[in-house]
C-alpha cells in the first residue's frame, strides 16, 4: 500500500518468493473507486503473467494490492481454489496461509444462511465471515471491526490478510502461529509471510507475535491482540541480502527447514482432533472400513521409509495389528499377500515417488486399501489412493529431508490413532491423551533446536572421520538409520546404522580405536531396560577404544 503501482510491486514480490514452492498464484488490486480486480491461475507464475497480460494494465490499476502463491491444503490446485478469495459482492478479498481448523462447521452455518461458496478451500470461510459482519452484523459498515469479529471465530494456525474495495486505504492482517511481518517504508507499507517480498523496498520491519492483528494504512500501522487490546510487535532491521532473506537469514535452505520442524509438526497435527475423535484430511475410508483392517503395510523410500519404521512401534502398540514396513522399490517384487482387509500406507513427501507409486498401484491391483501420507496436494499418489493424510510441512527445498521426516512420523501416528479408534483398542479419552502427548512434540523439538552450538562442535569433530556408526534400540534404531543416511548424503562420509542388540553379531568387528559411534540413547524415565542395555553397549564400545 502506497503511491506506487501496486501490481508491479505485488507480482515482483511473488516472483522473489517462488523458491518457497507453490501450485497456484493470484493477485487482488484495489482501484480506489470501490472495485477490486482479482486474477488467479493454477500452476506456475508464468500462467498468471499471461492472464495479466490478457486483461491489461488499465484494468489492474491501483495503489493497494495483495498477492499469494498457494500450497494447497484444502481443495485441489485449480483456478477456483487459488487465492485471493472474495466475498459474494466481490468487495472483500482475502489471502491466507495455514489451516482454519473449524472451517467445516462455519462453512455449513454460512451455507445455511444462504452464502454460496465458489471454492473448496477453508480460506473462503474467513472472507464470508467478514462479509456477514460487515453487511448485517453489529459491526455493519465497519471493515476493521468486522474483520476482528470474524477472526475471533476462527481456530487453527493461520495468517490472514483482508482488504475491502470501499476502504482502499486499510489492510487488516492477523497471525496465529504462522509467520507475518510488516515492512515499514516511506509513505508505503508492506505485509508478508517473509521479508523476501519487500526487502528491496525497505529494510525496516516488524514481526507480529502469536495472536496479533495489524491494521495498516499507507503511513502507519497499529498492532493489537485478537480482542483489540493494544499490543506491540518486534521491530528489527534487515541486514541480509536478498539471497539470505530467501533462506530466512540462514546460510542454507536446509538449516531454515530444520528450524521450521516444530511448526511442521504442529501444522500436521492441527485440526485432527474434533470432539475427542481423530479425523483425517480426505478420509474416504469409513470407520467400518478401518475396523475390517487386520494387517498394515507401510511402503516408502529413503527417509520416508525410516519414518514408517519408527511409526510401526506405535501403530502396533495402539491397534494390536501387525505392521510390516517395506521399501517401496522391493514391495511388488516379492508378491506380498494382500487383500481387502489389508491397509497399505504409502509415505511420500512429493506424492510422486516412482517406486512408491508403483507399490500403490500393485496394492490396488490386489484389492488392498491404500492410505497416502503426502506433503503435496493433488499429486499422483494421493489421487490414486483411497484416503489421504497431508503433512502440512510446507515446501522442502533442501535435498535432504528434515522437517518432512518428523511431519511424516506425526501423520503416521495419526493413522495409528484413527485405526485404534475405529477398532476400539483405545477409548476416546485414551485417544485424546495420546494426541495431546503428540502435540507436545513441537515444544520438545524446539528445545532440542536450542542446543545447536554443541551440535556444531560435534560436527566439526566428526568432519575428518572416514566412517561413523550409529546405534539405537527400539524407536532409536530407525533414528540411527536416518542419522546414518543424513551423514552419507550430506557430508559424503561413510556411515551405517545398526540395532544395538546386533553389535555382537558382526558390526562389533568394525569397532576400533578412535572410531566415532553415535548412540541414540533412550531416557531412564522411559523403558528402563532399554536404557540399561544401551549403557552396556556403550561400555562394550568404549572398551575397544571407540569414541561415543
Amino acid at each position: 500500500m502506497g503511491q506506487r503501482d501496486a501490481l508491479d510491486v505485488v507480482v515482483e514480490a511473488l516472483r522473489r518468493m517462488e523458491y518457497r514452492g507453490y501450485d497456484s498464484a493470484g493477485v487482488a488490486i484495489l482501484d480506489g473507486n470501490g472495485h477490486t480486480a482479482i486474477e488467479k491461475k493454477a500452476g506456475r507464475l508464468e500462467n498468471l503473467d499471461k492472464q495479466l497480460a490478457t486483461v491489461g494494465r488499465d484494468a489492474l490499476a491501483g495503489h493497494t494490492g495483495m498477492g499469494h502463491t498457494r500450497w494447497a491444503t484444502h481443495g485441489q490446485p485449480t483456478d477456483r481454489n487459488a487465492h485471493p478469495h472474495v466475498s459474494t459482492d466481490g468487495k472483500i478479498a482475502v489471502v491466507h496461509n495455514g489451516i482454519i481448523e473449524n472451517y467445516a462447521p462455519l462453512r455449513a452455518e454460512l451455507e445455511n444462511g444462504g452464502i454460496e461458496f465458489s471454492s473448496d478451500t477453508d480460506t473462503e470461510t474467513a472472507v464470508h465471515l467478514v462479509e456477514q459482519e460487515y453487511t448485517g452484523g453489529v459491526h455493519s459498515g465497519d471493515f476493521v471491526a468486522s474483520a476482528y469479529a470474524a477472526l475471533r471465530k476462527l481456530d487453527g494456525a493461520f495468517t490472514l490478510v483482508f482488504t475491502h474495495s470501499d476502504h482502499p486505504d486499510t489492510i487488516v492482517a492477523a497471525r496465529r502461529s504462522t509467520p507475518l511481518v510488516v515492512g515499514v517504508g516511506e509513505g508505503e507499507m508492506f505485509v508478508s509471510s517473509d521479508v523476501t517480498a519487500f526487502i528491496e523496498h525497505t529494510r525496516e520491519a516488524v514481526e507480529l507475535g502469536q495472536d496479533q492483528v495489524v491494521v495498516i494504512t499507507a503511513d502507519t500501522y497499529e498492532i493489537t491482540d485478537f480482542d483489540g487490546t493494544p499490543s506491540a510487535g518486534k521491530p528489527f532491521h534487515i541486514d541480509w541480502d536478498l539471497a539470505a532473506a530467501e533462506k530466512g537469514g540462514f546460510d542454507f535452505f536446509m538449516e531454515k527447514e530444520i528450524d521450521e520442524q516444530p511448526e511442521a509438526v504442529a501444522s500436521t497435527l492441527s485440526g485432527h482432533l474434533e470432539n475427542g475423535r481423530i479425523v483425517l484430511d480426505e478420509q474416504r475410508l469409513s470407520d467400518d472400513d478401518l475396523r475390517d483392517i487386520d494387517k498394515v503395510f507401510v511402503v516408502a523410500c529413503g527417509t520416508a521409509y525410516h519414518a514408517g519404521l519408527l511409526a510401526k512401534y506405535a501403530i502396533e502398540h495402539w491397534t494390536r495389528i501387525p505392521v510390516e514396513v517395506e521399501l517401496a522399490s522391493e514391495f511388488r517384487y516379492r508378491d506380498p499377500v494382500l487383500d481387502r482387509s489389508t491397509l497399505v500406507v504409502a509415505i511420500s513427501q512429493s506424492g510422486e515417488t516412482a517406486d512408491t507409486l508403483e507399490a500403490v498401484r500393485h496394492a490396488k491391483d490386489q484389492n488392498a486399501r491404500v492410505l497416502a501420507i503426502c506433503n503435496t496436494n493433488g499429486a499422483q499418489i494421493p489421487r490414486e489412493s483411497d484416503a489421504v493424510l497431508y503433512t502440512h510441512a510446507g515446501p522442502e527445498i533442501g535435498v535432504a529431508s528434515t522437517k518432512c521426516f518428523l511431519a511424516q512420523i506425526a501423520a503416521a501416528y495419526l493413522v495409528g490413532l484413527a485405526l485404534a479408534q475405529a477398532r476400539g483398542t483405545k477409548y476416546a479419552d485414551e485417544v485424546a491423551r495420546e494426541f495431546e502427548a503428540m502435540e507436545q512434540m513441537a515444544d520438545v523439538i524446539a528445545d532440542v533446536l536450542g542446543t545447536m552450538e554443541p551440535v556444531r562442535q560435534l560436527a566439526r569433530d566428526l568432519s575428518q572421520a572416514d566412517t561413523v556408526l550409529f546405534i539405537g534400540r527400539h524407536v532409536g534404531y530407525p533414528v540411527a538409520l536416518e542419522g546414518a543416511l543424513k551423514l552419507k548424503e550430506l557430508a559424503y562420509i561413510h556411515a551405517e546404522g545398526f540395532a544395538a542388540g546386533e553389535l555382537k553379531h558382526g558390526p562389533i568387528a568394525l569397532i576400533e580405536d578412535g572410531l566415532p559411534v553415535i548412540i541414540v540413547m533412550p531416557s531412564r524415565e522411559g523403558r528402563a531396560v532399554l536404557h540399561s542395555k544401551m549403557v552396556s553397549n556403550i561400555r562394550e564400545i568404549q572398551a575397544r577404544g571407540a569414541r561415543t
